[in-house]
């Protein structure tokens, strides 16, 4: 099964739409995918994530798919108050700040007992979507197991998950057993970017999630680079 991550396009975060600009990266990303055999297309609940699919799902004829738990994470401190967490409990910045203030931290999975994300309501979107991703694979016959995968039923599948910055940080951390921190520091990815997982597996084997491409912006570029040209 192989597993294409979008994040949404370029979003007006008032209205929770695309601008422009997104819609028109949401396009140039449809016809990024028009090769690939998808067979679904899921979504966050989010306007910006469903409106960024329904160009790819136009495109190869399919409806879009709500995912509820991959709705974008929120932060801040769990008893509400502003002032025990630094930038508002922001986790990217906060992710920085733990790798690069405490050392005992990089490489580790103890990132969880740091006071910055153990009191951070980001924790309650990242053990939620962490179990309900599990539960999504475990519909394509992937089932977790000591951090990997074991494959109860074979598929060969390729869907398409579009969703946000903060729950596709979320879903790679869980999914890859990364520390979450690492993630969102080392590891970030653009606005319409196209990702690939692909979980090789055979029935009664485990398998090991396999980042195929990662943050592939090309076709981003190359609208740009065809709108430039276009608009002399």
């Amino acid at each position: 099964m192989r597993l294409i991550f979008v994040r949404h396009g370029e979003p007006n975060y008032e209205k929770d739409i695309l601008t422009q600009t997104g819609r028109e990266q949401a396009q140039s990303t449809a016809k990024r995918l028009q090769g690939e055999d998808i067979k679904a297309i899921y979504a966050s609940p989010m306007g910006r994530a469903k409106e960024t699919a329904s160009y790819t799902a136009k495109a190869h004829g399919l409806d879009v798919k709500t995912l509820d738990f991959m709705h974008e994470i929120n932060w801040g401190d769990k008893d509400g108050n502003s002032d025990k967490l630094p930038y508002d409990g922001h986790p990217w910045t906060l992710a920085y700040r733990v790798l690069t203030d405490s050392p005992e931290y990089v490489g580790k999975d103890n990132w969880t007992e740091h006071h910055f994300f153990k009191d951070n309501i980001c924790m309650e979107y990242y053990e939620k979507v962490s179990e309900a991703f599990d539960k999504f694979l475990e519909s394509y016959g992937l089932y977790r197991k000591d951090g990997l995968y074991e494959c109860r039923s074979y598929n060969d599948d390729t869907i398409a998950l579009f969703a946000h910055g903060g729950s596709g940080a979320v879903m790679f951390s869980h999914v890859l057993n990364l520390p979450f921190p690492f993630v969102l520091t080392s590891i970030p990815y653009g606005v319409c970017s196209v990702s690939i997982i692909d979980f090789e597996e055979q029935e009664g084997r485990i398998a090991i999630p396999r980042l195929e491409l990662f943050n592939d912006m090309g076709h981003i570029e190359s609208f740009k680079q065809e709108k430039l040209h276009f608009e002399k």
